[in-house]
């Protein structure tokens, strides 16, 4: 999915899933809040104090109050003072604390449920997704629902608990500098959103400039040996300062909404500022008030600046925590194609009996299979042989229901795999690939991985079997050697020995050899082929083989073309008919059928 942009946003549904990971966190939402409140009602008491240092003050000039009570009072206003900040200092900290707690358990909430959910999809959603789009989506998930947590901590909830405040304090001294500061305070943050919105289309097409100059870029570095082979540089520079000027008009477009934000803003609150000391100042003159209150009228004022422009940048980052969250969220969206019946119950497989009933399957707009059935009893060996795209990956991804066929029913020991639970199924099969990807981890837990439960004395037989004893013996680490990513450090021989291993371990009564030992050397092949063979016994098999030599010995042999089964037979037997197997083994000469 492409980037989204603002008018995309499904804002009201993000809102919705973020309020569902914080609800489960109420208590510590209701101290964060708390503290927060605290913080900033200690904004205002040094205020109010310096108002009465004041007041008492002009008493005092005024010879209306002695000396001694009047540095009692400086003194007493001292103490409250530090207490204040002693206090400010302790709320700031739990505000912290409980923020981090609050952000690390949402983070983790967030990371979990939509690795779990990503996971849980179809094998279809993960041939269409990239891996590294899932994995920076999830992980700017968790840093977007941190930072949302932030803008509502130190952007929004500032702003609406200091107008609160500000508005009782006003009150207090008059109702006129009170209106003018709710008025003011509207206008303000009318006239950002406002701003705002008309600077989404510059935004979004400042963005698509950017996109296209770094991919003109990319693109022109990639391909630099041709610009040099052709003598090409000058028409290359032109193109790209063409687009580099582009670029400069779409960011002056830009920032000029910036400078009207700015000149705005500033316009605003010096007006509010006029129009909330004009009154007080007048009732100051005709003695209504005193210049403490005058004073408190100003810092007050002065104070709610900070909050409302802290506002105005909580919400420039909140549009941009919603993108990050439709990136992200818009998987929630997206449901399991292949779903489990409510009554769906496991199994367990004993016999190893398959049957293909009729059945017809569609991909996307491409008819692979028409009416098609197969049965294989149990511990027979099949293999599947025909041209690529005959459909013989694709009946190993149905019999493991990475896909759900339109009609017909495919059955295991006589049960429809559609009414067994999709996790139990899989579980009871046991696959040997073409190329086994290992996770980074060490051979004895690679190996392990197809049965968590095994004893230490049973992965150890399963690593004999596969004859990888031989090659762990002269490894330093023995069989706790790290593979790598993808299992990079070992061989192709040896990655195919661990994934027999693997298969050993499971212990399955089905078996799929999907092209086990096409990628590999003819003496590595004829060494693992005799493994395999071992493997193979008391187990139904089903083999999907290139290379024909390797399935000479199987029970039989169905060979297949654009999803139909034109013969079915012996090695023997089918190269009696001399039809399209004779053709193929012809064709082949010990190679590969392309």
């Amino acid at each position: 999915m492409t980037k989204p942009k603002v008018e995309d946003i499904d804002f009201k549904y993000n809102l919705g899933v973020y309020f569902s990971f914080l609800k489960n966190y109420k208590g510590m939402v209701l101290l964060l809040l708390f503290f927060v409140l605290l913080g900033e009602i200690s904004q205002a008491l040094d205020k109010l104090l310096f108002k009465l240092i004041i007041d008492k003050g002009e008493l005092f000039v005024k010879n209306s109050l002695d000396l001694n009570t009047f540095t009692t009072l400086l003194v007493g206003a001292g103490v409250a003072y530090i207490l204040i900040i002693v206090i400010r200092s302790i709320v700031d900290w739990w505000k912290h604390y409980f923020l981090a707690k609050l952000d690390a358990n949402l983070i983790k909430d967030l990371k979990e449920k939509y690795f779990s959910h990503v996971i849980g999809l179809s094998h279809n959603f993960h041939s269409s997704h990239k891996t590294g789009s899932l994995i920076a989506r999830i992980t700017r998930g968790g840093r977007a629902i941190e930072s949302m947590t932030d803008i509502i901590v130190f952007n929004f909830l500032p702003l609406f608990f200091q107008v609160f405040i500000v508005t009782g304090l006003l009150l207090s001294i008059s109702w006129i500098p009170a209106l003018i500061m709710l008025v003011t305070m509207v206008i303000f943050i009318s006239y950002s959103v406002f701003l705002q919105k008309l600077q989404k289309r510059a935004n979004v097409e400042k963005n698509d400039q950017e996109d296209l100059e770094k991919g003109t870029i990319s693109d022109i570095l990639t391909n630099i040996d041709s610009i040099k082979y052709f003598g090409k540089e000058k028409l290359i520079e032109k193109k790209y300062a063409s687009i580099a000027k582009e670029t400069k008009k779409k960011e002056i477009t830009l920032w000029n909404f910036y400078n009207w934000l700015s000149a705005g803003q500033s316009f605003i609150i010096g007006i509010g500022l006029f129009g909330a000391l004009l009154f007080p100042l007048l009732d100051f003159l005709n003695g209504d008030i005193s210049i403490g209150s005058l004073t408190f009228i100003y810092l007050i004022y002065a104070n709610l600046r900070g909050p409302v422009f802290s506002f105005v940048h909580g919400l420039r980052n909140y549009y941009r925590v919603m993108a990050d969250f439709e990136s992200l969220f818009y998987y929630g969206k997206i449901t399991n194609e292949i779903k489990d019946k409510s009554n769906a119950k496991n199994i367990d497989i004993k016999h190893g009996t398959i049957e293909f009933e009729n059945i017809d399957f569609k991909y996307h707009k491409r008819r692979i299979f028409k009416d098609f059935s197969l049965s294989v009893k149990k511990n027979q060996k099949i293999a599947l042989v025909g041209h690529s795209g005959c459909g013989k990956s694709t009946l190993i991804k149905l019999l493991y229901r990475l896909y759900d066929i339109e009609k017909g029913r495919i059955l295991i020991d006589g049960k429809d795999i559609r009414d067994i639970k999709q996790e139990s199924l899989r579980s009871e099969l046991s696959i040997v690939p073409q190329e086994c990807v290992l996770f980074d981890d060490t051979i004895y837990n690679n190996i392990k991985f197809s049965n968590p439960k095994a004893t230490d004395k049973e992965i150890k037989r399963a690593i004999k079997f596969a004859q990888l004893d031989k090659i762990i013996r002269i490894l330093p680490e023995k069989e706790k050697t790290i593979v790598g990513e993808r299992g990079v450090k070992l061989s192709g021989g040896e990655k195919q020995r661990v994934s027999i291993a693997r298969a050993v371990l499971a212990n399955k009564k089905i078996l799929v050899l999907d092209e086990a030992t096409s990628s590999l050397d003819s003496e590595t092949e004829y060494e693992i082929q005799k493994d395999l063979q071992k493997l193979m016994k008391n187990r139904t098999s089903i083999i999907i083989a290139h290379r024909l030599s390797t399935i000479m010995h199987s029970d039989k042999i169905v060979v297949m073309q654009r999803g139909k089964i034109v013969e079915i037979g012996t090695h023997r037997t089918l190269l009696k008919k001399k039809g399209h197997y004779f053709k193929l083994w012809n064709l082949q000469k010990g190679g590969y059928i392309k």
